[in-house]
Protein backbone atom coordinates (compact mmCIF):
# COMPACT_ATOMS: atom_id res chain seq x y z
CA UNK A 1 0.00 0.00 0.00
CA UNK A 2 1.30 3.38 -0.70
CA UNK A 3 1.67 5.70 1.90
CA UNK A 4 1.44 9.67 1.55
CA UNK A 5 5.06 10.29 1.85
CA UNK A 6 5.28 7.89 -1.29
CA UNK A 7 3.10 9.54 -3.37
CA UNK A 8 4.85 12.99 -2.67
CA UNK A 9 7.75 11.75 -3.39
CA UNK A 10 6.44 10.51 -6.50
CA UNK A 11 4.86 13.50 -7.53
CA UNK A 12 8.23 15.65 -6.84
CA UNK A 13 10.32 13.27 -9.03
CA UNK A 14 7.84 13.95 -11.84
CA UNK A 15 7.37 17.62 -11.63
CA UNK A 16 11.27 18.03 -11.45
CA UNK A 17 11.42 15.74 -14.72
CA UNK A 18 8.78 17.25 -16.86
CA UNK A 19 10.04 21.08 -15.71
CA UNK A 20 13.78 19.11 -17.30
CA UNK A 21 12.56 17.45 -19.88
CA UNK A 22 10.36 21.23 -21.34
CA UNK A 23 13.72 22.47 -21.10
CA UNK A 24 16.74 20.31 -21.86
CA UNK A 25 18.78 20.45 -25.14
CA UNK A 26 19.92 16.89 -24.78
CA UNK A 27 18.28 13.43 -24.07
CA UNK A 28 20.52 12.51 -21.65
CA UNK A 29 19.51 12.21 -18.12
CA UNK A 30 21.99 11.78 -14.94
CA UNK A 31 19.36 10.56 -12.71
CA UNK A 32 20.30 10.03 -8.83
CA UNK A 33 19.36 7.70 -6.50
CA UNK A 34 20.00 7.90 -3.03
CA UNK A 35 19.73 5.32 0.21
CA UNK A 36 20.66 5.91 3.68
CA UNK A 37 23.71 4.10 3.57
CA UNK A 38 24.30 4.27 -0.37
CA UNK A 39 24.30 6.88 -3.14
CA UNK A 40 23.32 5.67 -7.05
CA UNK A 41 24.02 7.89 -10.44
CA UNK A 42 23.34 6.86 -14.01
CA UNK A 43 23.21 8.30 -17.29
CA UNK A 44 20.04 7.09 -19.19
CA UNK A 45 19.31 7.95 -22.86
CA UNK A 46 15.62 8.54 -23.00
CA UNK A 47 15.34 8.27 -26.14
CA UNK A 48 15.91 4.60 -26.52
CA UNK A 49 15.38 4.17 -22.72
CA UNK A 50 18.78 2.46 -21.93
CA UNK A 51 21.22 3.17 -19.38
CA UNK A 52 24.59 3.70 -20.91
CA UNK A 53 27.17 4.25 -17.49
CA UNK A 54 26.29 4.18 -13.79
CA UNK A 55 28.50 4.05 -10.94
CA UNK A 56 27.47 4.09 -7.03
CA UNK A 57 28.95 3.73 -3.88
CA UNK A 58 28.66 0.04 -3.95
CA UNK A 59 31.78 -0.21 -6.55
CA UNK A 60 35.13 -1.35 -5.52
CA UNK A 61 37.20 1.67 -4.74
CA UNK A 62 34.69 3.10 -2.03
CA UNK A 63 36.61 1.73 0.88
CA UNK A 64 33.52 2.88 4.08
CA UNK A 65 36.24 2.10 6.85
CA UNK A 66 33.69 1.45 9.54
CA UNK A 67 31.52 4.22 8.75
CA UNK A 68 28.10 3.34 8.99
CA UNK A 69 26.47 6.37 6.62
CA UNK A 70 27.01 7.90 3.31
CA UNK A 71 29.35 10.52 3.29
CA UNK A 72 29.55 13.65 1.10
CA UNK A 73 33.21 12.62 0.30
CA UNK A 74 31.67 8.96 -1.21
CA UNK A 75 29.22 10.98 -2.93
CA UNK A 76 31.85 13.22 -4.90
CA UNK A 77 33.86 10.07 -5.72
CA UNK A 78 30.86 8.41 -7.45
CA UNK A 79 30.49 11.66 -9.32
CA UNK A 80 33.96 11.60 -10.92
CA UNK A 81 33.77 8.06 -11.42
CA UNK A 82 30.77 8.41 -13.63
CA UNK A 83 32.39 11.57 -15.36
CA UNK A 84 35.44 8.91 -15.99
CA UNK A 85 33.09 6.21 -17.34
CA UNK A 86 30.66 8.88 -19.56
CA UNK A 87 33.74 10.26 -21.16
CA UNK A 88 35.20 6.66 -22.31
CA UNK A 89 31.92 6.30 -23.37
CA UNK A 90 31.76 9.77 -25.24
CA UNK A 91 29.40 11.21 -23.12
CA UNK A 92 29.27 14.91 -22.71
CA UNK A 93 26.63 17.09 -22.26
CA UNK A 94 23.74 15.66 -20.07
CA UNK A 95 20.55 17.30 -17.72
CA UNK A 96 20.77 16.36 -14.17
CA UNK A 97 17.80 14.81 -12.77
CA UNK A 98 17.60 15.02 -8.97
CA UNK A 99 14.20 13.73 -8.71
CA UNK A 100 12.80 14.03 -5.05
CA UNK A 101 15.68 15.18 -3.68
CA UNK A 102 16.78 18.70 -2.87
CA UNK A 103 19.85 20.08 -4.06
CA UNK A 104 21.95 19.51 -0.72
CA UNK A 105 24.39 17.26 0.78
CA UNK A 106 25.19 14.19 -0.68
CA UNK A 107 23.21 15.42 -4.18
CA UNK A 108 24.99 18.53 -4.47
CA UNK A 109 28.59 17.06 -3.76
CA UNK A 110 27.36 14.04 -6.12
CA UNK A 111 27.09 17.00 -9.21
CA UNK A 112 30.20 18.63 -8.17
CA UNK A 113 32.27 15.76 -8.66
CA UNK A 114 30.78 14.70 -11.75
CA UNK A 115 31.59 18.56 -13.14
CA UNK A 116 35.01 18.20 -11.78
CA UNK A 117 35.04 14.90 -14.35
CA UNK A 118 34.29 16.94 -17.44
CA UNK A 119 30.42 15.97 -17.12
CA UNK A 120 28.58 19.37 -18.32
CA UNK A 121 24.53 20.01 -17.42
Amino acid sequence: MATAHNIKAARRAKRVRFKLKQTATTSLRLSVHRSNNNIYAQIIDDSASKTLVAASSLEKGFDRAGKTGLTVDIARKVGVVLAEKAKKAALGKVYFDRGQYIYHGRIKALAEGAREGGLEF
